[in-house]
């Protein structure tokens, strides 16, 4: 739950057990794959540009007669900086009054998808991060930036943990895969890594009863002695997040993808 509970970003570390299928039956453990930049295993040429949005929604069990709501919009383009292709990918977050509003943007090179840039725009405030393969550092640059004084080094390259979602959708997804990523938050504790598993496929239904075949990745954590879940479903085929189910004390967290038909919210706040 990137945006509203961090504590879903625990390290856990889990590897999958399996069974051999002939002999006497042992169990086998499964090496997890472990996801470092340097080692450019994400599958950049699947991320494909484009507006994309989502209903965010909570449900909490104790409260019968209302439901918390967002809208999430998430944009990615490619551009060109300092000489160099990257993905430009801007979020804004909807709630029911304007202080629940939040903007996000970051920049990350195509080729391997190294975090260059991060901004955050919460309450009229700004958060802006220069990111490097060995730093991270407020950018000086920018205006009202109140992350200015802040510097973290790091001691190996990571991901941007705000950028979880197009990650997943980068992933070599498998049946019985267990993959670890050293994400980082950025401004918060310094970078950890982090399991998710793929814990078989579903098939859901979308617009009009089509039905997409999906990996499910899941991870969970344990916070002041309760525990955390996150399930996401990314379509075998088009490698696309298409929804996401939390558990957390109480409650549930989740997020559907919304059809193509839907209005581009950003264009017409434009006009």
């Amino acid at each position: 739950m990137k945006a509203d509970c961090s504590v879903f970003k625990i390290i856990i570390t889990s590897l999958a057990l399996l069974w051999a299928l002939m002999g006497n039956l042992k169990p086998v453990w499964a090496q997890a794959d472990t996801i470092r930049l340097q080692d450019k295993r994400l599958m950049t040429q699947v991320l494909q540009p484009g507006n994309r949005q989502y209903l965010v929604y909570f449900q909490m069990l104790k409260n019968k007669k209302n439901l918390r709501f967002w809208y999430w919009i998430r944009n990615t383009t490619i551009e060109n900086r300092n000489g160099e292709k990257v993905f430009a990918i801007n979020q804004h977050w909807f709630g029911s009054d304007t202080l629940a509003y939040r903007s996000v943007y970051s920049v990350n090179r195509t080729a391997d998808f190294t975090p260059l840039y991060h901004a955050e725009t919460i309450n009229n405030k700004i958060k802006a991060y220069n990111w490097s393969a060995d730093k991270i550092a407020g950018a000086d640059s920018v205006k009202d930036n109140t992350a200015k004084n802040f510097s973290l080094a790091f001691k190996q390259p990571n991901f941007n943990w705000n950028l979880d979602i197009e990650t997943f959708e980068m992933l070599p997804l498998a049946a019985g895969k267990t993959f670890v990523i050293n994400f980082y938050d950025a401004g918060l504790a310094p970078p950890e890594y982090v399991t998710y598993k793929v814990t078989g496929s579903e098939v859901i239904a979308t617009t009009n009863n089509d039905k997409v075949d999906c990996w499910k990745l899941f991870t969970e954590s344990e916070y002041q002695g309760k525990h955390y879940t996150e399930t996401y479903w990314i379509s075998k085929k088009g490698h696309e997040f298409l929804k996401e189910e939390d558990a957390f004390d109480g409650g549930y967290r989740y997020k559907i993808k919304l059809p193509m038909m839907t209005p581009d919210l950003m264009k017409r706040f434009e006009q």
